[in-house]
């Protein structure tokens, strides 16, 4: 039967080298089985952090590409007829406009979505395009959390819907 030794590597650093000793269990006495030069490590560690920066510049990248999407809030003008393209005062850096909101597949599965009357408040998350509101994400509000600039159009709109529209409702 042969008889196994226990054999241990120890690695250490001084200022310039990395040494790799071979420590054995019978013996208090290392020897150094290889050594690494100064520069090499250098190259280890600026090939290590140009690695990690370009992660960190690729997730960064990944996050101004998403950065399209703008918050807004917005007040539904008219009666909704085509759910997909709803008529609505919107606030986009404290001015409004009147825009059309486009919904996806998603937004129009949104029971919520599908409730919508005029003088509803919603904060919405999207993209602006030409043709109107792209919608991403939505959520209703009450009129109260609207920014300055909307409050008194929806002060206004629930007036006017409670003057004209209330009472022919039974």
């Amino acid at each position: 039967m042969v008889a196994r030794t226990m054999a241990v590597r120890i690695l250490e650093m001084d200022l310039y080298t990395w040494h790799t000793a071979h420590a054995d269990a019978k013996s208090t006495i290392q020897t150094p089985m290889s050594t690494v030069p100064h520069e090499q490590t250098m190259h280890a560690i600026v090939a290590t952090c140009c690695l990690l920066a370009s992660c960190m510049w690729i997730q960064t990248t990944k996050l101004a590409f998403a950065a399209d999407d703008v918050i807004a809030f917005a007040v539904v003008s008219e009666f909704p007829k085509d759910l997909t393209r709803i008529s609505v005062r919107i606030a986009m850096d404290s001015a409004t406009t009147e825009l059309k909101l486009l919904a996806s597949d998603q937004i129009l599965s949104n029971p919520i979505w599908n409730k919508l009357e005029i003088c509803h408040a919603m904060k919405l998350e999207g993209r602006n395009t030409p043709e109107g509101f792209h919608v991403a994400s939505v959520r209703m509000i009450d009129s109260a959390m609207l920014p300055m600039v909307l409050q008194g159009f929806a002060g206004d709109c629930l007036l006017k819907k409670a003057l004209e529209v209330a009472p022919f409702v039974d």
